[in-house]
């Protein structure tokens, strides 16, 4: 069984995530923005702005990027703390152009959610609250203090307090709805990522040990016959030497190791030479191969095959490393969580194979049971009921590693209980927890009927 562990995928680790790069071109697209509607003001529309002190806030963005492509490599990577304070600055400059030019009056002051949604997308939940909060301060400055925005008759651009209430109400529903919403999806969207990663190591690691068998097994076949020869040669020397204890000590050294040779071959070698059993088995011999590092936990389990419409022969299925390890996961999840025995039924037709996992336990929570399969990658604290399982993670990571390897396989699962998880325990039948049943198109999985053995093939170095 595969473990991740957690320093592999950490939680929240999203410092030196930005790169100053994406910084400055945001930047140099805000400038122009703020220069365009400058102009745009008082070119066209004739308003009576205070310019000088609009192009020195304006000077003072142009400068940092200028500092920064000046000081810094371009291709640095800002920490979290840097990230923060740019995107603080920025919002700094944005709102005392606001102020500048009519407060809540100008209606470029809904940019102010631009360094919010940034923040809430790449920094840290304090760090988004914070900008936030920092964000709606301002903005709530600004209702009270600006410079009124004069036309070119000197009278002043003045909104309805009604429609500058909505203005700044909708600028703070905005900045706590938006900063949520993408701080939720850039979440999952980064969980989702740590996830896969997880399962693509977990995949990696299996074909590894699925190659390593077969590379393993042919080396017991070809070193069968030595060994053996050596074994037999031994035996008569025994014979002939019985009179000379010094060499007959030797040749009874050579035989044990021989025999030592032949038992660590043929227990890092099960399935003999590279046949069909390397690359595929039946049904059974599959489940088995799965479920053996969880049969001897304490916890009984029990593989039961049966064809269903008159087909009575077992499958033949692919040992593929996906399917195999997303098998041993659920059959794991089973183990952890049952009584006392955990039941694998095998069910076949001549188009469909299914597979049902299930347990005595008390099946899965009813607030969990439609997220099955989602990456919830967390850590448990010590007070959770998991917590007296040693080497357990937690439910979610193994889950989905096993949902997405089986489906990548072309399986359709679907996870349920079998009973009633509020039943108390005396009315409840055996078969009474969690329930995971497993379907395949047998083309999917199924081998191709052949009874030749496959040649040994030389490793490519």
């Amino acid at each position: 069984m595969v473990t991740t562990s957690p320093s592999l995928l950490p939680q929240d680790d999203r410092s030196h995530w930005v790169g100053l790069r994406t910084l400055i071109l945001l930047r140099w697209t805000a400038i122009a923005g703020q220069l365009a509607a400058i102009l745009a003001a008082d070119w066209i529309y004739g308003f009576d702005l205070p310019l000088v002190a609009c192009y020195l806030v304006v000077g003072a963005s142009v400068l940092a990027n200028l500092l920064a492509i000046t000081l810094l490599p371009e291709n640095r990577r800002l920490s979290e703390t840097e990230v923060f304070l740019t995107l603080l600055f920025d919002l700094g400059q944005l709102v005392f152009l606001i102020f500048l030019t009519g407060g809540l009056s100008n209606p470029f002051a809904l940019l102010v959610l631009a360094p919010v949604t940034i923040s809430a997308s790449a920094l840290r939940l304090r760090s988004t609250v914070m900008l936030g909060g920092a964000a709606i301060l301002l903005i709530t400055l600004a209702v009270f203090w600006q410079v009124p925005l004069l036309r070119a008759d000197g009278s002043a651009l003045v909104i309805p307090p009604v429609f500058a209430f909505g203005f700044w109400l909708s600028i703070v529903i905005g900045i706590l709805f938006l900063g949520l919403y993408s701080r939720r999806v850039a979440t999952e969207i980064r969980s989702m990522s740590q996830a896969l990663m997880a399962t693509q190591m977990a995949l990696a690691r299996e074909q590894k040990l699925t190659d390593l068998g077969g590379v393993v097994a042919a080396a017991a076949h070809e070193l069968g016959t030595p060994l053996a020869t050596i074994k037999l040669v031994t035996s008569e020397l025994i014979d002939d030497l019985k009179d000379q204890p010094a060499l007959l000590e030797d040749v009874r050294l050579i035989a044990e190791q021989a025999d030592r040779c032949r038992d660590i071959l043929r227990d890092m070698g099960r399935a003999g030479k590279d046949d069909l059993h390397l690359r595929h088995a039946p049904l059974g011999a599959v489940l088995r191969e799965a479920a053996e590092p969880h049969m001897a936990r304490g916890k009984r389990v029990e593989i039961a095959g049966s064809p269903t419409l008159g087909h009575p022969r077992e499958p033949s299925i692919g040992r593929r490393p996906e399917i195999i390890h997303g098998l041993r996961n659920l059959i794991q999840n089973a183990v952890d969580f049952a009584r006392s025995a955990v039941w694998i039924d095998a069910e076949w037709t001549e188009s469909t194979i299914t597979l049902r996992i299930i347990d005595d336990g008390d099946g899965y929570p009813a607030s969990v049971i439609g997220r099955i399969g989602d990456p919830f990658v967390r850590h448990r604290s010590a007070a959770s009921p998991a917590a007296d399982r040693p080497g357990y993670e937690g439910m979610g990571l193994g889950l989905f590693i096993a949902k997405t390897l089986l489906e990548r396989s072309g399986a359709d699962l679907t996870f349920a209980n079998a009973t009633d998880p509020f039943l108390p325990p005396e009315t409840r039948p055996e078969r009474s927890g969690a329930v995971v049943q497993i379907r395949w198109d047998r083309a999917e999985i199924e081998a191709p009927a052949a009874t030749a053995l496959g040649l040994n093939q030389q490793i490519a170095e």
